[in-house]
């Protein structure tokens, strides 16, 4: 079990380093005087294609000029994988930093519920200052931990998403 744990925590600072890097760094004088807030989006059933910012020819038939900015102004990603591409299983993989098998939510219909004990990355950003926030469709079966606010649409079962948005502002 505390091989696991090491395992989870290794993958979520991996997760925030590489994401880290990923961003356009400010010069100098910004890092000194500005923590850094960060805003994660995650949108499902939104494939790379229908964003504008990735060149795709079907984004052109409906441009998305505020993601596109968003992806200029700070980060794109262009190398994601997905462990488990189903709703609530994803988000406890992408909170957990483990796969589904080992963080316990497997499946959206009689999966059981998520287990909130569980060591997640907002949990991390709290703990080192960060105010967190997550706003949309949890579709975990349970109340949210690790946030500082939520409001969020707690379902079981599938069904069309919108988005979630993960919002950590630093306390400094």
């Amino acid at each position: 079990m505390k091989t696991n744990n090491v395992y989870s925590i290794f993958s979520i600072i991996t997760f925030l380093l590489l994401s880290l890097c990923a961003c356009n760094s400010p010069n100098k004088k910004q890092q000194e005087n500005k923590p850094l807030n960060i805003v994660y989006i995650m949108a499902d059933d939104h494939a790379y294609q229908a964003v504008s910012a990735y060149g795709s020819q079907v984004s052109k038939l409906a441009p998305t000029p505020n993601i596109d900015r968003i992806a200029n102004e700070g980060a794109r990603m262009d190398a994601v994988y997905c462990t488990n591409s189903i709703c609530g299983p994803s988000r406890a993989s992408i909170l957990t930093g483990k796969f589904s098998h080992v963080n316990g939510f497997y499946k959206n219909v009689d999966g059981g519920d998520f287990n909130g004990e569980q060591l997640t990355f907002p949990k991390i950003f709290q703990k080192n200052g960060y105010e967190t926030a997550v706003i949309g469709k949890w579709h975990l079966g349970t109340t949210p931990t690790g946030f500082d606010y939520s409001k969020v649409l707690i379902n079981w079962g599938g069904g069309k998403e919108l988005i979630i948005i993960l919002n950590f502002v630093s306390m400094e």
